[in-house]
């Protein structure tokens, strides 16, 4: 985190990192959501950098432990900032967040951390549907975007 003096006051400047762990079954592609029940909201996992942790760690850490997947990254697919205040101070912060579209090689959702109350797998139609943060939403759009068309492009070169 750093911070910034404006004439506005402080601004703290906070960097996460996260992925869209995707799937394709049965010839729909699916996508991991993560749940809090209260109220009831759903979106992609991602966290906070440790200490001397590349963006890519942390992207890979934060997803198993969010979701109780063991993942890896197949490609950056861009980023997200926004801003929000800080209770109770009221301090400014400015966050970015770094995606990844990841892919699932083992793990089970169930383990998922005590973070989130559900984490679970949709169809990519019904995420978007059921996601909180339309900033996020644009993220898993992207990556449905180029997952549909490499599918379309291994299905034409068959």
């Amino acid at each position: 985190m750093v911070c910034t003096m404006t004439m506005r006051g402080t601004v703290e400047h906070h960097t996460s990192a996260g992925g869209v762990v995707c799937r394709v079954r049965d010839g729909v592609v699916e996508a991991v959501l993560c749940g809090r029940d209260n109220p009831r909201k759903w979106s992609l996992p991602k966290g906070t950098p440790e200490e001397g942790e590349s963006t890519e760690d942390t992207a890979l850490r934060e997803v198993a432990e969010e979701t109780g997947l063991q993942v890896e990254i197949d490609v950056p697919i861009g980023s997200i900032t926004y801003w929000f205040m800080r209770p109770p101070d009221g301090v400014r912060c400015r966050k970015v967040v770094h995606y990844f579209l990841m892919r699932a090689v083992g793990g089970d959702t169930a383990q998922h951390d005590a973070e989130f109350d559900e984490v679970r797998w949709f169809p990519g139609g019904e995420a978007l549907a059921i996601m909180q943060y339309p900033n996020e939403a644009r993220t898993l759009e992207r990556a449905l975007a180029r997952l549909d068309s490499v599918e379309a492009e291994a299905h034409t070169q068959r």
